[in-house]
């Protein structure tokens, strides 16, 4: 499984993309999106995006 980011609840901080180990998020046109190949929840750790992420319910698994 993989994880999204609402565009609704998103505040474009950036700081996701920052964290990610697996280069899974990037930003295209202000908006943040996860690649659910690459994304891989961090491997049984907490997911370091949920970790710092501002906004609730910004980040959601698919």
């Amino acid at each position: 499984m993989a994880f999204k980011i609402d565009p609704d609840n998103c505040t474009a901080c950036g700081a996701c993309e920052l964290e990610c180990p697996n280069a899974a998020i990037s930003e295209k046109d202000g908006m943040y999106r996860i690649s659910a190949k690459k994304c891989t929840e961090c491997d049984g750790d907490e997911p370091k995006c949920l970790a710092v992420c501002p906004a609730d319910d910004s980040i959601v698994p698919v």
